[in-house]
């Protein structure tokens, strides 16, 4: 039986990270070149590739304007304490195995204290959700409601519980009947209104979406989208349909990543942690490039100060 080209590939292994990333210098290296991979561009002016490294500061000063700005300024790095070989430690993490890793062992392995390393991962998690914000879907896409969270004894059960969390899982499907690209969107609510805003922004209007029977799917017509629905039933005969075989099949591993990986999963980071997944997904036919993809995205992402962090992040 041949292999699975993509299962096997080579990835970035631990002995050629470090070989390529294992001093302080030369993650430096590697950022400044991320972030101006055609040389220095005064952030203030715009005036490029005439600066002053200001040593004894590890400031660069522009010679235009005279603006002194840092290597991380500006970057999800911004403000950082940390060494930037603990960050690009954390990002190979991050980026090379299937499942998630949680804040309490990315503590253990960069050695830093739990609530550092949270940041760290929630920064970088912040990063992967930003980078795929815009991104739309196109060709046909599978869809599903999902529900996240349980019920707190003696509370509403099932779908009425307030500690579930509705999300929309979408795959999209190439011309062999691939699945090319995932997008899990936390939402309001499944109601007709909601999805039709949803597929207007995230779906490709030449697509064709597959769903089940749920009443709310029938936004995305109303957002010009081809949909087809189907009326499975409950049971396992609506989960094993062929035509949604990829969207079942994403979400168990999903789900029992996440279970297995963290001890909450809260709903209020719920959009970061499906990000993560999503990233890694979309980005796994190149297993070696994703983390220098994940560095440059990060060298482009504004500061996410820990009071911004904290705080819920909004539905789509």
């Amino acid at each position: 039986m041949a292999k699975n080209l993509i299962q096997f590939q080579k990835g970035l292994s631990l002995p050629d990270f470090l070989a390529q990333y294992g001093t302080e210098e030369q993650c430096a290296d590697a950022l400044f070149g991320w972030r101006w991979p055609a040389g220095f561009v005064c952030p203030e002016c715009g005036h490029a590739e005439d600066f002053t490294a200001l040593r004894t500061r590890e400031l660069m000063q522009c010679r235009h304007c005279h603006h002194q700005t840092s290597l991380t300024a500006g970057t999800i790095f911004a403000y950082t304490k940390l060494p930037l070989t603990v960050w690009f430690l954390a990002m190979y993490l991050l980026t090379q195995q299937k499942n998630a890793i949680s804040a309490l062992e990315l503590k253990r392995h960069l050695g830093v204290s739990y609530p550092t390393a949270w940041k760290v991962k929630h920064k970088l998690l912040q990063v992967m959700l930003e980078r795929d914000a815009d991104r739309q879907l196109s060709g046909v896409i599978e869809i599903d409601d999902v529900y996240w969270g349980g019920e707190v004894h003696g509370g509403t059960p099932g779908r009425g519980s307030p500690n579930k969390t509705p999300f929309v899982a979408a795959v999209a499907k190439n011309d062999k009947g691939h699945p090319i690209a995932l997008r899990m969107s936390v939402v309001a609510g499944f109601r007709k209104t909601e999805l039709a805003h949803w597929a207007a922004k995230f779906i490709h209007p030449d697509s064709i979406v597959v769903s089940d029977g749920l009443a709310c799917f029938r936004g995305i017509a109303d957002a010009g989208i081809e949909h087809q629905a189907m009326v499975t039933g409950s049971g396992a005969g609506g989960v094993e349909l062929p035509e949604r075989k990829w969207v079942n099949t994403i979400l168990g591993n999903v789900k029992t990543a996440m279970r297995g990986t963290y001890h909450k999963a809260s709903s209020q980071h719920l959009p970061r942690y499906l990000a993560e997944f999503c990233y890694r997904f979309n980005r796994r036919f190149d297993l070696a490039a994703m983390l220098p993809r994940l560095g440059i995205a990060a060298a482009r992402t504004p500061p996410m100060p820990y009071r911004l962090l904290k705080l819920a992040e909004a539905h789509w």
